[in-house]
């Protein structure tokens, strides 16, 4: 036997053990819990998303799934953890709008793209909602930005940190809304997560946020907040009083939609992502799981492998356009 057929039957027996590894590691998958990181604070849509998963998803596993909060940065601390752990199945990330889509846009110095990971599945929509505190005199939307506009500079809005898609919303409703100036309007609190941003509006420590639904429902049901504007093509029961941005005017403001999806590091071994894949699809008829996330004001939308990629796409081109045309980017 040549020595070049040599090398060539080891190279094609080498592909084929590989093969074989693969399979028999994917059919044992899982064996243990599975750790899914929520990149923001307690509390906020990012938690919410992530406990409602892992009070499901094991079902369809056969494994506990773990939820462990990772934060700071805008996500950008969780996200990186997960992107730089062992692509084995077994540290999955709830990505977000703003970690995976916002921060990569308006960041040049954050340690990934937003296709640097395996997309696992797009689990939910987050309709935004603009809302202050029940003792701040604003009533409408209009009131707040004559306010803006008559003191600029003065009032402030929370987010959920800087470079996620919350930080990027205000800025977009007052260009819209005829704001001069519409990047430093308003003073910019940043916080950990839609959670505290939606605490610090409840406090009248802000006068305005604009986050995810899911993080302001109860306090609105509550009447600590105001809803002021819903990001939705029609009214929500969550805030049925709450005006949408298209009877306002402004249906641009549509495009400020947050999203959950399930995200696992690089180089995932492709049989374990398609077990996680088809236990999500699973999960999409979950009555429980469907139960829950419309109750926390989201919508549940599980999206397949392609609808996914061209979703996140899509979302990042938008973006990335959008604060460009703010003047946001940080290089």
């Amino acid at each position: 036997m040549t020595l070049s057929k040599k090398f060539t039957n080891s190279v094609v027996a080498g592909a084929a053990l590989a093969v074989l590894s693969s399979t028999a590691y994917a059919a044992d998958y899982p064996s243990k819990p599975i750790t899914l990181v929520a990149p923001y604070s307690a509390g906020g849509a990012s938690d919410m998303a992530s406990r409602t998963m892992a009070s499901v998803l094991p079902s369809y596993l056969n494994q506990p799934v773990l939820v462990v909060n990772r934060t700071g940065a805008g996500g950008v601390t969780g996200s990186t953890f997960v992107n730089k752990a062992k692509p084995d199945g077994y540290t999955l990330l709830l990505a977000r709008i703003g970690s995976q889509s916002v921060s990569p846009a308006m960041k040049a110095n954050i340690p990934y793209k937003y296709d640097d990971f395996t997309m696992l599945a797009v689990i939910e929509l987050n309709p935004v909602i603009c809302a202050t505190a029940s003792s701040k005199p604003y009533k409408t939307m209009k009131d707040l930005i004559d306010a803006v506009k008559a003191k600029p500079g003065e009032l402030s809005f929370s987010s959920a940190g800087v470079g996620s898609m919350l930080h990027v919303a205000v800025p977009l409703v007052l260009s819209l809304m005829d704001v001069k100036n519409p990047k430093d309007a308003m003073n910019h609190i940043p916080y950990k997560g839609g959670g505290a941003a939606a605490t610090a509006a409840v406090g009248g420590h802000v006068d305005l946020v604009c986050t995810n639904s899911s993080a302001l429902t109860s306090h609105i049901a509550g009447g600590k907040l105001r809803p002021l504007m819903i990001t939705t093509k029609e009214r929500q029961a969550v805030a049925k009083d709450a005006p949408t941005a298209r009877e306002l005017g402004f249906p641009q403001i549509e495009v400020l939609v947050g999203w959950s999806g399930i995200y696992g590091p690089p180089g995932m071994d492709p049989a374990v992502a398609k077990k996680i894949r088809d236990a999500l699809q699973l999960v999409k008829k979950d009555k429980a799981w469907n139960k829950f996330t419309k109750a926390l004001g989201s919508v549940p939308h599980i999206l397949d492998e392609a609808e996914t990629k061209k979703f996140v796409d899509d979302q990042f081109t938008a973006f990335n356009t959008l604060v460009s045309d703010l003047g946001m980017k940080i290089e």
